[in-house]
């Protein structure tokens, strides 16, 4: 993009235009951070139950998002979980993002994608109807799909859903480890001018 005057005005400036300048992070938390989600990458990819350990906070929020969609009627009320448990880690990661705060964006945008795979599990077994169910017993996919005509497709919606949660983790990763460089250089340029001024 360009601007009046010919110079390059790029996505990142004008990020930095309506939002502020992150919040730099130290290459030891970076580094700390990264390990914490390779090891848990590692972990998932191992995993075959389809179900990690953030998923038990998750299914907290799916079933207290039943009761929260119920006012908007009964087929919202099943979506609701679901919706729960998607639009909590996208506001935390928005107030996160909103505080220009890298390893609090990259967390909860890392949970929001690590729902996916859980979620997408979920609704392969729409026809199945195998995985162990807590509260009503009802599977809300199974009906979900039922009543938009979709049970013969729940494999693919299931499988699509869980590679968008890949891609979303692996995604974020990668955010953090650019920005994370892109602090310590900062962090150096800012060192090495420090000394030249003496």
């Amino acid at each position: 993009m360009q601007t009046r005057a010919g110079e390059e005005f790029t996505i990142e400036d004008a990020e930095k235009h309506y939002f502020g300048e992150w919040n730099p992070i130290s290459r030891y938390t970076g580094i700390g951070w990264l390990c914490f989600y390779l090891f848990f990458l590692i972990y998932a990819a191992r995993d075959r139950s389809g179900f990690l350990f953030l998923d038990y906070a998750n299914l907290m929020i799916h079933e207290c998002g039943h009761p929260l969609f119920s006012v908007f009627g009964y087929t919202p009320m099943i979506l609701g979980g679901t919706l729960a448990e998607l639009i909590v880690p996208l506001l935390c990661t928005g107030y996160f993002f909103w505080k220009r705060e890298i390893a609090g964006t990259a967390f909860c945008a890392f949970w929001f994608f690590e729902n996916c795979p859980y979620i997408g599990t979920y609704m392969a077994d729409a026809r199945t109807q195998d995985l162990p169910l807590v509260g009503s017993g009802d599977h809300d996919w199974g009906i979900l799909f039922g009543q938009w005509g979709l049970l013969a497709q729940d494999q693919k919606i299931g499988g699509a859903t869980r590679a968008i949660g890949w891609i979303g983790m692996l995604a974020v990763v990668g955010w953090l480890v650019w920005r994370t460089y892109r602090s310590s250089r900062a962090e150096e340029t800012a060192g090495a001018e420090e000394i030249a001024r003496f």
